[in-house]
């Protein structure tokens, strides 16, 4: 990524084998100052940033991150694709969190 750059990885205990990097937007290998502040200012304005997260119990997930401080900007609601939250982060990232719905078994 860089000298001097820094990062954290994460992974959802469900799969180890995903990991999520999270960086702070800098000058340096992967971006030229310009571009730097170009995306910074995208976040500023909640233009840029966002993710989509899928967990087996919406509301239990969505309990959990509640008790630990996370920003929720839309409940766990029913939508057409299945049930949703949605919850940003300290520097105005969005991420969807959600739950399939759960497909209809035929009855014979």
């Amino acid at each position: 990524m860089g000298p001097g750059m820094r990062w954290l990885t994460v992974s959802p205990p469900e799969q180890p084998d995903l990991e999520i990097a999270l960086m702070a937007i800098t000058e340096g290998m992967m971006f030229k100052r310009e571009t730097a502040e170009q995306m910074r200012e995208m976040v500023r304005q909640g233009t840029f940033g966002f993710g989509v997260f899928e967990c087996n119990d919406l509301l239990a997930t969505y309990e959990e991150l509640k008790s630990k401080d996370v920003e929720f900007t839309k409940p766990p609601t029913e939508e057409f694709y299945g049930f949703e939250a949605l919850f940003k982060d300290d520097s105005g990232n969005w991420f969807s969190l959600g739950q399939r719905k759960q497909a209809e078994t035929a009855s014979v």
